[in-house]
């Protein structure tokens, strides 16, 4: 894309937002709107950022770009990998026209997740437009600035509830020099033990996953280290493909049947004994569940052993993200109530009583 196609639109959505807020109308705010079937629907005038677009500074050497959140993830992944550099968390689009605002604030994560960290810890700063009609700034462009940084964070998973992402800057990483994908033949109960013992050795997995039938891993880092874990493991080649095809949930296991569950659990969580059929992501602690059970059942599955669940098939409950402890709920509603405090904001997107 070229620089003409960049604009700054923060004028025209901050004027949006404060006659929203005089008439007291709901907005749902939106990009390319790939993430429309997670959470619950949100009723109001639609508020799209996609003009709002084009990456505002970017210094390779310093690992850091700020970008608007109307901008393509496409163009953002591009601009990375014309410098040799990635966002490690690697997010997933749902959609050709993704946006950098849609990826925080949904703040999902892909297969390097368990090592390389969430999308909210390659954030360093935000601006966004506040429920009292301010443009407000978070954060900072370097990493030791750390005023403000944790309510940056808090935007990743958000989706919209809090306030207008309008820009974005995030840490990045150079790519990895030697990447290999290798496939292994074992069983599930057998991979989880493997992994969990792989993961008290110095070994480059930044990916593992575990299909059903056999276990997928895929090794980054040096040439040296790559070819010693590749030769220490074994296991067949794997294309590499594979990875984003999960990331984009365009395997075969995601096609549409029975309901799809995401499983969130702590590391070196066992089987659990849940109907339907499971893929085993994040080396274990992400778990996509094919499954027509109750959804208490499931989430009780899932609590028992410290974790939670969130449906993924738009529609089926009035709740997809698991409910929150009041406790919790209780926090959550004194922040929307300070930052949104006439709750126009995707009322209800994460929560009804939100």
């Amino acid at each position: 894309m070229s620089a003409a196609t960049d604009f700054d639109a923060s004028a025209a959505l901050l004027e949006q937002v404060r006659q929203a807020l005089a008439n007291g109308t709901p907005l749902r705010i939106q990009g390319s709107n790939s993430k429309a079937f997670l959470g619950r629907d949100s009723a109001g005038e639609i508020l799209d950022t996609r003009s709002h677009r084009g990456i505002v500074s970017y210094d390779p050497t310093e690992l850091v770009i700020t970008a608007r959140a109307g901008t393509p993830l496409s163009e953002l992944h591009a601009t990375l990998d014309a410098a040799g550099q990635m966002l490690p968390c690697e997010p997933p689009s749902f959609g050709d026209g993704a946006t950098l605002g849609g990826m925080l604030a949904s703040g999902l994560s892909g297969p390097r997740r368990p090592w390389a960290g969430a999308v909210r810890d390659y954030v360093l700063g935000t601006r966004l437009i506040s429920g009292s009609g301010q443009l407000l700034r978070f954060g900072g462009e370097v990493m030791k600035n750390v005023a403000g940084y944790d309510l940056s964070r808090l935007m990743a998973g958000s989706y919209g509830c809090l306030g207008v992402i309008t820009e974005v800057s995030l840490k990045v990483l150079p790519k990895p020099r030697q990447c290999l994908s290798l496939s292994l033949e074992m069983d599930r109960q057998k991979a989880l033990t493997q992994l969990a013992e792989w993961g008290q050795q110095p070994l480059p997995i930044s990916a593992a996953c575990h299909d059903g039938e056999r276990l997928h891993l895929r090794l980054e880092g040096g040439e040296g280290s790559v070819t010693a874990a590749h030769d220490r493991l074994g296991g067949d080649p794997l294309d590499s493909g594979y990875w984003s095809q999960l990331n984009e949930q365009q395997l075969a296991f995601f096609d549409p049947g029975l309901p799809l569950w995401r499983l969130s659990l702590p590391h070196n969580t066992a089987l659990l004994g849940l109907p339907g059929t499971q893929l085993l992501d994040w080396g274990g602690a992400q778990r996509w569940l094919r499954c027509d059970a109750p959804a208490e059942h499931i989430r009780s599955a899932a609590s028992a052993v410290g974790g939670h669940a969130s449906c993924y098939s738009h529609g089926l409950l009035d709740s997809p993200f698991q409910p929150l402890a009041p406790t919790l709920l209780h926090y959550h509603q004194r922040l929307k109530a300070q930052l949104d405090p006439q709750g126009i904001f995707n009322p209800g997107r994460l929560y009804a009583e939100l």
